[in-house]
Protein backbone atom coordinates (compact mmCIF):
# COMPACT_ATOMS: atom_id res chain seq x y z
CA UNK A 1 0.00 0.00 0.00
CA UNK A 2 1.27 3.38 -1.21
CA UNK A 3 1.34 6.14 1.78
CA UNK A 4 2.07 9.14 -0.04
CA UNK A 5 -0.60 11.50 1.32
CA UNK A 6 0.56 14.59 3.24
CA UNK A 7 -1.33 15.14 6.41
CA UNK A 8 -2.19 18.85 4.90
CA UNK A 9 -3.77 16.92 1.86
CA UNK A 10 -5.47 14.84 3.79
CA UNK A 11 -6.78 17.68 5.85
CA UNK A 12 -7.69 18.94 2.80
CA UNK A 13 -9.55 15.91 0.88
CA UNK A 14 -11.46 14.67 4.36
CA UNK A 15 -12.71 18.04 5.71
CA UNK A 16 -10.86 16.98 9.02
CA UNK A 17 -8.53 20.06 10.02
CA UNK A 18 -4.78 19.28 10.42
CA UNK A 19 -4.63 19.50 14.56
CA UNK A 20 -7.83 17.81 14.55
CA UNK A 21 -6.08 14.72 12.68
CA UNK A 22 -3.13 14.96 15.18
CA UNK A 23 -5.34 14.67 17.69
CA UNK A 24 -7.36 11.81 16.41
CA UNK A 25 -3.90 9.89 16.24
CA UNK A 26 -3.15 11.35 19.76
CA UNK A 27 -6.05 9.13 21.56
CA UNK A 28 -6.23 6.32 18.42
CA UNK A 29 -8.73 6.66 16.52
CA UNK A 30 -6.87 7.15 13.76
CA UNK A 31 -3.11 5.09 13.80
CA UNK A 32 -0.35 6.36 13.88
CA UNK A 33 0.85 6.46 9.98
CA UNK A 34 4.34 5.76 8.60
CA UNK A 35 6.43 8.89 7.99
CA UNK A 36 9.13 10.34 5.79
CA UNK A 37 12.90 10.59 6.30
CA UNK A 38 12.10 14.13 7.50
CA UNK A 39 9.64 12.94 9.88
CA UNK A 40 6.87 13.75 8.08
CA UNK A 41 3.39 11.70 8.41
CA UNK A 42 1.94 10.17 5.39
CA UNK A 43 -1.22 8.87 4.99
CA UNK A 44 -2.91 6.60 2.24
CA UNK A 45 -6.39 6.42 1.24
CA UNK A 46 -7.84 3.65 4.31
CA UNK A 47 -7.11 6.66 6.48
CA UNK A 48 -8.88 8.91 4.24
CA UNK A 49 -11.96 6.36 4.40
CA UNK A 50 -11.70 6.83 7.99
CA UNK A 51 -10.82 10.04 8.54
CA UNK A 52 -14.33 10.27 6.95
CA UNK A 53 -16.53 7.79 8.81
CA UNK A 54 -14.54 9.86 12.39
CA UNK A 55 -15.83 12.92 10.89
CA UNK A 56 -19.56 11.93 9.66
CA UNK A 57 -19.81 9.72 13.25
CA UNK A 58 -18.78 13.80 14.96
CA UNK A 59 -21.37 15.73 12.57
CA UNK A 60 -23.91 13.36 13.79
CA UNK A 61 -23.12 13.94 16.93
CA UNK A 62 -21.32 10.77 18.32
CA UNK A 63 -18.77 10.86 21.18
CA UNK A 64 -15.11 9.75 20.96
CA UNK A 65 -15.97 6.79 23.15
CA UNK A 66 -19.04 5.99 20.47
CA UNK A 67 -17.06 6.33 17.73
CA UNK A 68 -14.11 3.91 18.80
CA UNK A 69 -16.99 1.24 19.45
CA UNK A 70 -17.90 1.65 16.04
CA UNK A 71 -14.53 1.25 14.41
CA UNK A 72 -13.83 -1.40 16.29
CA UNK A 73 -16.85 -3.48 15.27
CA UNK A 74 -15.99 -2.24 11.31
CA UNK A 75 -12.88 -4.72 11.14
CA UNK A 76 -14.86 -7.37 11.72
CA UNK A 77 -17.63 -7.12 9.12
CA UNK A 78 -19.13 -10.46 9.46
CA UNK A 79 -20.80 -9.62 12.74
CA UNK A 80 -24.16 -9.33 13.88
CA UNK A 81 -25.02 -5.45 13.63
CA UNK A 82 -26.27 -5.45 17.26
CA UNK A 83 -23.65 -3.77 19.07
CA UNK A 84 -23.52 -1.35 16.20
CA UNK A 85 -27.38 -0.99 16.49
CA UNK A 86 -26.46 -0.12 20.79
CA UNK A 87 -24.47 2.35 20.38
CA UNK A 88 -26.81 4.30 17.80
CA UNK A 89 -29.71 3.50 19.88
CA UNK A 90 -27.74 5.18 23.19
CA UNK A 91 -26.75 8.19 20.86
CA UNK A 92 -30.87 8.00 20.03
CA UNK A 93 -31.69 8.43 23.44
CA UNK A 94 -29.00 11.31 24.33
CA UNK A 95 -30.06 13.34 20.79
CA UNK A 96 -34.11 12.89 22.59
CA UNK A 97 -33.06 14.04 26.21
CA UNK A 98 -31.29 17.02 24.24
CA UNK A 99 -34.86 17.93 22.14
CA UNK A 100 -37.04 17.53 25.16
CA UNK A 101 -34.23 20.22 27.08
CA UNK A 102 -34.37 22.35 24.20
CA UNK A 103 -38.06 22.28 23.44
CA UNK A 104 -38.43 23.05 27.39
CA UNK A 105 -36.48 26.30 27.07
CA UNK A 106 -37.57 27.26 23.99
CA UNK A 107 -40.93 27.26 25.57
CA UNK A 108 -39.87 29.42 28.75
CA UNK A 109 -38.09 31.79 26.41
CA UNK A 110 -41.56 32.27 24.63
CA UNK A 111 -43.16 32.53 27.66
CA UNK A 112 -40.39 35.10 29.32
CA UNK A 113 -41.10 37.02 25.86
CA UNK A 114 -44.52 37.32 25.65
CA UNK A 115 -44.93 38.17 29.54
CA UNK A 116 -42.77 41.44 28.92
CA UNK A 117 -45.26 43.97 29.07
CA UNK A 118 -42.24 45.89 26.69
CA UNK A 119 -42.41 48.87 29.03
CA UNK A 120 -39.62 49.53 31.95
CA UNK A 121 -37.49 46.98 33.00
CA UNK A 122 -39.18 46.66 36.37
CA UNK A 123 -42.16 45.27 34.90
CA UNK A 124 -40.25 43.02 32.45
CA UNK A 125 -40.95 39.27 32.49
CA UNK A 126 -37.09 38.27 30.72
CA UNK A 127 -35.31 40.55 33.68
CA UNK A 128 -37.76 38.45 36.30
CA UNK A 129 -37.21 35.30 35.37
CA UNK A 130 -33.55 35.37 35.01
CA UNK A 131 -32.91 36.61 38.33
CA UNK A 132 -35.30 34.08 40.11
CA UNK A 133 -35.08 30.39 38.25
CA UNK A 134 -38.06 29.21 40.72
CA UNK A 135 -40.28 31.70 38.26
CA UNK A 136 -39.62 28.98 35.45
CA UNK A 137 -42.52 26.59 34.37
CA UNK A 138 -39.50 24.12 33.38
CA UNK A 139 -36.81 23.28 35.88
CA UNK A 140 -34.72 21.56 33.18
CA UNK A 141 -34.01 23.15 30.39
Amino acid sequence: MRYDITIGEAARISGVKVPTIRYYEQIGLLPAPPRTEGNRRTYDDSDLRRLAFIRHARELGFEVSGIRTLLALQSDLTQSCGAADAVAREHLAEVEKRIASLTALKAELERMIEGCSHGRLAECKVIEVLADHGKCEHAHH
